[in-house]
């Protein structure tokens, strides 16, 4: 694997971690602001609604930026939204802040990705991918703890100061291990808008929003299951939060050759376990061994369902995969949302702190049903296509071809 990835992935860890660090800081900043914690868990939307209006506007806008150039200037973006946020005087300014650290996470994943795969050969491109998306499981398992332990002991202004840092520190190594990787010829915003527009495109955006759900409808509210389900002390939730980092990265390292190799039956596959591994969390939550195990195969199983979304949609779109690749985050940062909200829906109606993995487990079966009629579209498409192509056959040739089809499993 290519140096100019570790490049990507040292990015992605910093931006890992100032995406979920904030959910560890909200006593801390409430605190210092004058707020209530409630109100300031607006500061996790606010880096939401960032993503999610940032990864198609400023790919759109960078269309025509050549890629190692764009993702130098997201960065850029990215620690100076950081750095606002840090030196931010009241709780709207730091709103704003968290809205401008977002706005770039969308595209620079998207643009990554699309650099990632071209930086190695054929059929290691999911592999190049995923470990980009390395940097975002490692952040979970070093940077979240260390993060909100710093901003613990020195201040939730300290923690923002030094993924500033991180964000320094990740522009100097995509200057220096990323190369130049020239405009197509034929890239365009409306080729781009065109391919977004594609329904296998749009049918992988889906999967993503509901799919992706189930996780987040967990893991918004793990703490307090920690505490309330589980029976552990607050201070088993670091713990909790570790494992769950820890299995997203088996997750992100099982989902790189899985995809190589298969990419529909792994969507598929990780999808069902994701649903299953939800449906039997509330049967093992009280039972503290069997409750951190499925945390651990709840990370793994739902970021496994990220590298094949990924690259879904980056070859549905085909020549013009930058904008779908992008969007793909949004996708991400809607289910993030959808499943937090739908999560804190079943906790207000009284069903109990288990009941949003129940609520994700329903999302994520809608989630996989999208995938498998997306994948019966694409065959029925890919089927018609090598008819037309074939032309008509007759006689012997006609015979030969479909005991061909035969041998073959077609």
């Amino acid at each position: 694997m290519p140096l100019a990835l570790l490049a990507l992935a040292v990015s992605a860890f910093g931006i890992g971690t100032t995406e979920f660090v904030m959910m560890g800081l909200l006593p801390n900043v409430a605190g210092d602001l004058g707020t209530s914690v409630p109100t300031a868990g607006y500061l996790v939307s606010a880096y939401a609604i960032g993503v999610v209006i940032g990864a198609p506007l400023l790919t759109s806008l960078g269309s025509r930026v050549p890629r190692k150039r764009m993702l130098l200037l997201l960065m850029a973006l990215f620690t100076v939204g950081n750095l606002a946020s840090a030196l931010a005087p009241g709780f709207g300014t730091l709103i704003a802040g968290r809205v401008l650290a977002g706005l770039p996470h969308g595209a620079f994943f998207g643009v990554g990705a699309v650099v990632a795969a071209r930086l190695v050969a054929e059929g290691r491109q999911a592999r190049a991918v995923a470990t980009m998306f390395l940097g975002l499981t490692v952040a979970n398992i070093v940077g979240v703890p260390a993060a909100t332990a710093l901003g613990q002991h020195l201040g939730w202004r300290a923690t923002f100061l030094v993924v500033t840092a991180i964000g320094l520190v990740s522009m100097a190594a995509l200057a220096r291990l990323v190369p130049h990787m020239p405009l197509d010829a034929h890239q365009s915003i409306g080729r781009e808008l065109r391919a977004l527009a594609g329904r296998q495109v749009l049918l992988g955006l889906l999967t993503a929003v509901f799919g992706f759900a189930g996780v987040f409808a967990v893991y918004s509210y793990l703490a307090s299951m920690t505490t309330e389900a589980m029976g552990l002390g607050e201070s088993s939730v670091t713990l909790v939060l570790a494992l769950f980092g820890i299995g997203m990265t088996l997750g992100a390292l099982a989902a790189g050759p899985l995809t190589d190799r298969a990419l529909r039956p792994t969507l598929y596959g990780s999808l069902a376990a994701l649903a299953l591994t939800l449906a039997v969390f509330p049967l093992t939550v009280h039972t503290p061994w069997l409750a951190l195990a499925t945390v651990v195969v709840l990370g793994a199983v739902g970021f496994l369902t990220t590298t094949p979304l990924q690259m879904l949609v980056m070859r549905a779109a085909q020549d013009a995969p930058t904008l779908a690749s992008a969007s793909n985050h949004s996708a991400f940062n809607l289910a993030n949302a959808g499943g937090a909200w739908l999560g804190g829906v079943a906790i207000s109606a009284g069903w109990g702190w288990t009941s949003p993995a129940l609520a994700g487990a329903a999302l994520t079966v809608a989630g996989l049903g999208i995938a498998v009629v997306a994948g019966l579209l694409d065959r029925t498409r890919t089927g018609a296509s090598r008819v037309i192509a074939a032309g008509p056959r007759t006689g012997s040739e006609g015979v030969l071809s479909r005991s061909s089809s035969r041998a073959s499993g077609s």
